[in-house]
């Protein structure tokens, strides 16, 4: 992580604890400490792991430095793109069944379901008034297109879950309903993110589009990539098992695109849940019929089209550089 990246992270850290601390208030303390510790900052094994990487914050923030805009301004915006993640993430966790979230407990494994539904809901207000915090160095009319962006955004974030979870039962799903589903729940936001940079740094339209095509891009590929090493990536390095995705049944494009070769994999898939043992065949199984190499081709394709859209939107100074490093650690990634 460069100077840049560093001194983004810390900034953002100390904004997102500034509007939390909203609710840390003698009759909402452990409310404030439910949120404290999904956010990684209290509890055991708190700390920078815990956290994740903040990559859509400093996407807002980069987006709106390269582009002329004074990023400490904007850290209530960056602020409010974090909490809506995290909201969805919680939520997420529940929906799911998921009892671990970054090597922890989940907070719904730790308070339970019902408090954890309320935390969520938390969030998702926090976001709200942090979005109301751009008015003191914005114009209203910048202010509440940032926030109109936002609003749009968690309503295509809810698409994409309520989509994800209709699929768990479908057995008629191939690639056309694949990207709209990725689209809401990887996609959006981070698209929201550059966009909001953009606005902010009050860019034309034309640099505005590309910025937000550049994260649309940018998610979409990531996405891709997060398929392709769910079922052959190396667990040294993706720090989960390689054969989780397949365990779990998770409609990926591998999956998709093996289900309409209609071949040995797809025979398998169709006679019920795989175990751990057959993980090995039934992943060679799709790489043979050529799953994980079409997998490849469109995580490059939206690699490509995302640098593209970079470039479209001439990103400068030392924010535009930490933007394009940025975008090409995330793009090319092995974990």
């Amino acid at each position: 992580m460069n100077d840049l990246l560093k001194t983004l992270y810390a900034a953002t850290e100390n904004e997102l604890q500034r509007q939390i601390a909203r609710l840390d208030t003698p009759r909402t303390r452990e409310f404030h400490q439910m949120l404290t510790y999904h956010m990684g900052w209290t509890g055991a094994g708190a700390g920078p792991e815990a956290a994740g990487k903040r990559i859509r914050p400093q996407l807002l923030l980069l987006c709106a430095a390269s582009s002329g805009g004074d990023w400490q301004k904007a850290l209530p915006a960056a602020a409010a793109v974090e909490l809506l993640h995290n909201f969805s993430l919680i939520h997420d966790d529940i929906e799911d069944h998921s009892d671990k979230r970054r090597g922890r407990a989940t907070l719904w494994a730790c308070w339970g379901i019902p408090q954890a539904i309320n935390a969520g809901d938390g969030l998702f207000v926090l976001c709200d008034l942090a979005l109301d915090d751009l008015a003191k160095n914005y114009s209203a009319q910048i202010a509440l297109t940032a926030a109109k962006i936002l609003h749009q955004t968690s309503l295509r974030l809810t698409a994409g879950q309520y989509q994800d979870m209709s699929y768990e039962k479908r057995t008629d799903l191939n690639e056309a309903d694949y990207w709209p589903m990725i689209s809401g729940k990887t996609a959006a936001l981070i698209a929201a993110s550059c966009e909001i940079g953009a606005v902010l740094a009050e860019v034309g339209t034309p640099t505005r589009a590309a910025y937000r095509e550049f994260g649309e891009a940018l998610g979409l590929a990531f996405q891709v990539q997060d398929d392709l090493l769910g079922i052959w990536g190396d667990e040294a390095q993706t720090g989960k098992s390689a054969a989780s995705d397949l365990l779990e049944g998770k409609k990926s494009l591998p999956v998709l695109y093996g289900l309409g070769q209609r071949g040995k994999f797809a025979a398998r898939w169709e006679r019920g849940p795989i175990s751990p043992v057959e993980v090995v065949q039934v992943s060679q199984f799709l790489a043979e019929e050529g799953a994980s190499g079409y997998t490849q081709n469109k995580a490059t394709e939206w690699t490509e089209k995302a640098l593209t859209s970079l470039e479209s939107a001439h990103p400068y100074g030392e924010a535009g550089a930490t933007l394009h490093h940025l975008a090409q650690r995330l793009l090319g990634r092995s974990n």
